[in-house]
């Protein structure tokens, strides 16, 4: 199963991101799969990196944060970059992978029938078929708008065990979730509905953090609300407005949004682990 890069390299911290990094390929292991960190380096695209390789996009400067957009110049260019969703979601199924963990997806970004900041996830959830499992929308973002958005390209969004769509650091976001599932099994059996009758696409599993890890919604928006306010005063934009956000967040929460952000990659890759091996069973007609 895939994993991103851009969480090591512009998500979080150094040690932090390393940590976190090698852990999650821990439980991936653990959980009978096997773990393919994505990223772009010497020219090419690589599907699995070792120890080094993952320490060196943790503490090197000048990583470039790599989407679709950007993906053939980096390759040209030999530049080192780190992957996101939409980047991830390409190569890994250029590499056969139909299951992916991150955090959270872009999607359309608060103001953005002023500024058309729409992130090139979506479109790539339309077309590339994967089980792309997060703890929802990031919570940065206009999670209604959002959620529309993928209504619109013909994107499942299901949530794991509850009604209510989570919101990323938050287990809820005050929106109804278009579908709910309790087992993972109903989510396999789903994916292989879905492209066996030539639909293709991603589902988009959103994967609650549980409450007793999660930022309560309500103090969440504060937060938010005031990073916003911070990037506008400063003219930040594009590609860039994401990690200052969560860098923002994470400072004045006083490291609290971090720990959340940590526990739900780890949440993520548990769950994704799972339904990897459950899909691929169910592919082999062992479900």
């Amino acid at each position: 199963m895939a994993l991103e890069s851009t969480i090591i390299s512009h998500g979080m911290p150094w040690p932090r991101n390393v940590e976190t990094a090698l852990s999650v390929e821990s439980i991936v292991r653990e959980q009978g799969a096997v773990p393919a960190t994505i990223a772009v380096m010497d020219g090419k695209c690589r599907v699995g990196l070792g120890r080094k390789e993952i320490e060196m996009l943790g503490r090197a400067d000048g990583v470039w944060k790599v989407s679709l957009r950007d993906l053939p110049f980096v390759l040209a260019k030999k530049h080192k970059g780190a992957t996101t969703v939409a980047a991830t979601m390409r190569i890994a199924s250029m590499a056969g992978i139909h299951v992916f963990a991150t955090g959270g997806i872009g999607g359309v970004h608060r103001g953005a029938t002023r500024t058309m900041d729409v992130s090139s996830d979506l479109t790539e959830l339309s077309k590339t078929s994967m089980a792309v499992v997060s703890a929802g929308i990031k919570s940065i973002l206009d999670i209604g708008l959002t959620l529309e958005y993928l209504e619109t390209l013909g994107v499942p969004v299901v949530t794991i065990g509850q009604d209510g769509f989570p919101s990323f650091y938050s287990s809820r976001s005050g929106f109804t979730s278009p579908f709910r599932m309790d087992e993972l099994r109903e989510v396999a059996t789903m994916m292989h509905a879905k492209w066996t009758l030539g639909i293709e696409g991603a589902v988009l599993v959103a994967n609650p953090l549980p409450r007793e890890l999660e930022v309560p919604y309500e103090r969440m928006e504060v937060f938010i609300g005031d990073a916003l306010q911070a990037a506008e005063k400063i003219g930040i934009s594009g590609k860039e407005t994401t990690p200052f956000l969560l860098r923002h967040i994470a400072e004045h929460t006083k490291g609290e949004s971090l720990e959340a952000n940590i526990a739900l990659v780890r949440n993520n890759a548990r769950v994704a682990a799972e339904l990897s091996s459950i899909y691929q069973k169910l592919r082999n007609g062992q479900g």
